[in-house]
């Protein structure tokens, strides 16, 4: 596990690091890592959605748009990066991941795919201040057992579990809530 968990860490940290070289070549954007460049991510989302493509013409971009945003969890947050076990990758729809310090597991490429989906309620700078610095009340990391999520919240996201963005839902174990 821990072989594949750095390969994972590996892949995705070169991904981004082409993604933002590729972008900031071409547009100039300000990805720099901080987390206020999620805004520009949220921007460029939103950018997508409005030109009219669907999800799979813009998928790529998609996908790069997540790696970064996970990179920057990685880099501000401690975050590893990790590849999901076939039951994450079920529920998420997504290969990756991150591993919070607290042991949680969440899906910043399904999240982009998400913003892509519904639009601005689901803001990506939003879901790192969600994320950052959370910790699991009264339940310690156990290795093996982690909290699978999206965006951290608790109104209303039953449906997103249904539908592969991984809102709250423990992977091995009962649900504590999220």
């Amino acid at each position: 596990m821990e072989r594949t968990r750095l390969s994972a860490d590996l892949r995705m940290r070169r991904h981004a690091a082409e993604f933002v070289r590729d972008v900031t070549a071409r547009s100039r954007l300000p990805l720099d890592y901080s987390v206020a460049s999620l805004r520009v991510v949220d921007f460029v989302v939103d950018g997508l959605r409005k030109s009219g493509r669907d999800r799979t013409a813009v998928g790529h971009v998609l996908f790069g748009l997540g790696v970064y945003a996970g990179e920057v969890l990685v880099r501000r947050a401690g975050a590893v990066w990790v590849e999901f076990d076939e039951g994450q990758r079920e529920l998420f729809g997504q290969p990756v991941g991150v591993r919070m310090p607290d042991g949680r597991v969440w899906n910043p490429l399904g999240k982009v795919v998400k913003r892509f989906e519904a639009g601005e309620r689901e803001s990506l700078r939003t879901f790192y201040l969600q994320l950052h610095g959370r910790t699991r009340a009264g339940l310690p990391w156990q290795p093996g057992l982690t909290d699978a999520g999206g965006t951290g919240d608790r109104a209303g996201h039953g449906a997103d579990r249904e539908a592969g963005h991984g809102v709250g839902r423990r992977v091995g174990g009962p649900s504590d809530g999220l």
